[in-house]
């Protein structure tokens, strides 16, 4: 890829904040990607962008809108479909590939299409009682993983270790976030593939001292272990890459993503979800993948611009 892009006078606007649990992790990543565009040389500028405030959108010099949202509003489709209607060039998926990767059972339902390791799960339904609950939870496995099906950064998950206290937890998160499963828990090493315009850069392992990356574990401790090179058979790592792609493909991703996995004892990798835009804090793990690749955060953010900017000319 040619990686001239100062000379090509793209402006770029970095939309970040939007609504939800995950406004203030969307506001770092667009400081972040900002920074690493005027050091890269680019003409850029900022917005705090919500569904009330959408003023930047109609700023006609503007080339490229780089996206740095995260859950609601800003990674489910809504920003993107406005985007998609005004004619904008802006990076990341579109609003299909974004409403589909959000939803956590539909994601799921495109992992299973692609014949792809997925744990097994029950969606949570409005009239489900405790004890109806519990009766099916006894069937799905002893230990289990509680998630809305349309939040990221691990907001609201939780982990039980009976039938009985992870449905009242399930109704708990049916109540204060909607749509939710209970999925069986999977246990292993948690790691993770980020792509970048249709290639998997280096798998990272993740080891939380809390023993869960939660929200605390991905933003705020700094003791969170974030390991390269621990799988050591190549063929793994390249079965891992190319899963993280089909799942990339299979939802009609595009520019940059990231998917996560647990790969149990036996090694064998479970999806866990796709993220269509991952974060760029400093303890985000895309720009970690892509320095190891070789690709330093600045260019990592030319590379999604230029590769946004070449696909919106070639539809025009």
């Amino acid at each position: 890829m040619n990686h001239e892009l100062r000379t090509t006078n793209l402006k770029v606007a970095v939309l970040a904040g939007g609504v939800g649990a995950e406004r203030e992790v969307s506001l770092q990543s667009g400081e972040n990607i900002y920074n690493a565009l005027l050091e890269g040389g680019v003409d850029a500028v900022q917005s705090d962008i919500t569904p009330d405030d959408l003023g930047i959108l109609d700023d006609a010099s503007i080339d490229v809108f780089f996206l740095a949202l995260h859950g609601q509003f800003g990674e489910d489709g809504r920003l993107q479909e406005i985007l998609e209607d005004r004619n904008l060039c802006f990076t990341g998926a579109g609003s299909e590939a974004s409403r589909k990767s959000f939803d956590k059972l539909l994601s799921k339902q495109a992992f299973f299409h692609a014949h792809l390791p997925i744990a097994r799960h029950l969606i949570v339904q409005s009239d489900d009682t405790p004890a109806y609950l519990e009766k099916q939870l006894k069937k799905l496995a002893t230990k289990f993983v509680i998630k809305p099906l349309k939040q990221g950064s691990s907001v609201g998950i939780e982990i039980f270790n009976d039938a009985s206290a992870a449905a009242a937890g399930a109704l708990a998160c049916f109540q204060r976030y909607g749509d939710c499963m209970v999925e069986e828990f999977v246990a292993g090493r948690e790691v993770t593939v980020g792509i970048l315009n249709g290639a998997a850069l280096p798998p990272i392992e993740i080891r939380s001292k809390t023993g869960f990356y939660d929200y605390h574990a991905k933003y705020v401790d700094d003791a969170t272990e974030y390991l390269f090179d621990t799988i050591t058979d190549d063929g793994l790592v390249a079965d891992i890459q190319q899963m993280a792609l089909t799942c990339f493909h299979e939802l009609g991703c595009r520019h940059l993503s990231r998917v996560d996995f647990i790969l149990t004892e036996d090694s064998i990798p479970y999806i866990l979800e796709i993220n269509t835009l991952p974060g760029f804090t400093s303890h985000s793990l895309l720009p970690m993948a892509a320095r190891k690749a070789g690709i330093p955060t600045p260019l990592l953010c030319m590379e999604i611009v230029e590769a946004a900017w070449n696909e919106y000319q070639s539809e025009i």
